[in-house]
């Protein structure tokens, strides 16, 4: 499995209601240096509406401004849509909702 295909995987299993980080997912695809490969993986996302790309996030709860599939106002509506918290200042409130898993 390359490092995309483990990304991805991952990024399945994330929870509706839930977020993880683009760390988080890059610890869990097995390379905690490969936050920013996460990103690339997701602009490319194969199946988006089955790799749910949006319940990606950065670790401060923002939303990525290069959201691949409409831009950063259709991620927040798909991840209000889920019922994800936001906080007043626009980001998601990442201690209410992140991913608690162990691989």
């Amino acid at each position: 499995m390359n490092s995309y295909e483990k990304i991805y995987d991952v990024v399945t299993r994330i929870p509706r209601g839930c977020v993880a980080t683009y760390g988080q997912v890059a610890a869990l695809a097995g390379n905690v240096h490969w936050a920013r490969v996460v990103g690339y993986a997701l602009h490319v996302n194969p199946k988006p509406g089955v790799i749910p790309c949006h319940r990606v996030v950065m670790k401060d709860g923002s939303l990525s401004t290069a959201f691949a599939f409409g831009g950063e106002n259709v991620q927040r509506a798909l991840l209000e849509g889920e019922g994800v918290p936001f906080l007043p200042d626009g980001k998601v409130d990442v201690a209410g909702c992140r991913w608690k898993i162990d691989f």
